[in-house]
């Protein structure tokens, strides 16, 4: 499996900044971008362009929460975490306040379908701005609920520092796999959540 940390010289770590990602990463590829090869033979150009496509793969990965963190429990415990559908601990109200407004919204937006009378529009119009405001509100919760995964990874950056090396048979038992796993499937939540928020204020646009 390729060690897509290493490929761009980051520490095995919950949280990467992104700043700091990027710029090395920029650093990395700048070598192997396939703009600098015009002059160079078939073989050299195939070599440098699978380099730039790992170097960029790699980039991808890391910079993205949800990947970074299944990829480093790939690495770390051998195996992706287990497709288990359940809801995250701490999850369950944001779960039902946003399922429940995403089927309201739906139930308006299907109403407002069939209305074809312009002064119904219009008073329709100005009840569509106020479920866009209220979906871009579920949004900031949603954010905030981001925001405080991102602070638990910055403070689990030390857990990792102070961990055995790798390859120790100490590292597992010092390591919190199944927080950071949890942490994986809230994000994969949040991702999805923000998806389904973004999809009906689109459609309240029109």
């Amino acid at each position: 499996m390729t060690d897509n940390f290493a490929l761009l010289n980051e520490p095995r770590l919950p949280w990467l900044d992104p700043d700091e990602l990027k710029q090395k990463f920029f650093q990395l590829s700048s070598e192997s971008h396939p703009d600098r090869t015009h002059n160079a033979s078939p073989s050299e150009k195939e070599t440098v362009n699978k380099r730039y496509a790992e170097l960029n793969a790699a980039y991808n990965c890391l910079r993205d929460p949800k990947e970074r963190l299944i990829h480093l429990l790939e690495l770390e415990t051998g195996g992706k975490p287990k497709d288990i559908q359940r809801i995250p601990p701490g999850t369950m109200d944001l779960f039902v306040e946003i399922g429940q407004t995403c089927r309201d919204a739906d139930t308006f937006i299907a109403e407002r379908a069939k209305v074809t009378s312009p002064l119904m529009k219009v008073q329709l119009f100005e009840k569509g701005m106020e479920w866009t405001d209220n979906l871009n509100a579920l949004q900031q919760k949603i954010n905030k609920k981001r925001d405080e995964l991102i602070d638990e990874l910055k403070q689990l950056n030390s857990v990792w520092e102070s961990a055995p090396a790798t390859g120790s048979p100490d590292r597992a038992s010092k390591l919190p796999f199944e927080r950071l796993e949890q942490i994986y499937r809230i994000f994969s939540y949040v991702n999805r959540w923000t998806e389904q928020i973004q999809e009906r204020v689109v459609q309240l646009s029109f």
